[in-house]
């Protein structure tokens, strides 16, 4: 056995490293201008998920989780659902419908124009973009050369 790091190789660690800030500075772009032009919450997060794991293809498992802390990743999984479940109690506790709005529209073709869509596209972004990079963080720990005897 060799002592060879993890990842991939420096030239690809080099552009992971140039290019994985812009990616995920576009998955938030896709994400705040859903309500205006094509994305929302699913494409944004699908692109952040994709972000992530540029890096963890390049760096591995390892050296990814040395700087990604996964507790923080899981909770704010976890948390969404609720988050979403309370903007959409929201509207009834305003004696609305399940859902209603309870933000102002704003100006027309403006980021703040169409009241609960754009933290609902926040909210939703999250559970997307940290549940897809959770399942394939998994999978990554899972060894197939061991799989069959475990």
């Amino acid at each position: 056995m060799t002592d060879k790091p993890a990842g991939m190789t420096l030239i690809i660690k080099t552009v992971c490293r140039l290019l994985v800030g812009l990616i995920l500075l576009y998955g938030i772009y896709i994400i705040l201008h859903g309500h205006l032009s094509p994305g929302g919450g699913f494409g944004g997060g699908v692109v952040l998920a994709l972000g992530l794991l540029a890096v963890l293809l390049a760096y591995g498992r390892e050296e990814t989780l040395k700087w990604l802390r996964l507790g923080l990743l899981k909770d704010l999984e976890h948390a969404s659902p609720l988050v979403f479940l309370l903007i959409g109690l929201a509207g009834t506790a305003w004696g609305g419908a399940f859902l209603a709005n309870i933000l102002s529209k704003g100006r027309l073709f403006a980021l703040l124009s169409s009241g609960l869509i754009l933290p609902l596209n926040v909210v939703i972004g999250l559970k997307v973009g940290l549940s897809l990079f959770l399942v394939v963080l998994a999978m990554a720990e899972f060894d197939l050369d061991k799989g069959a005897e475990e």
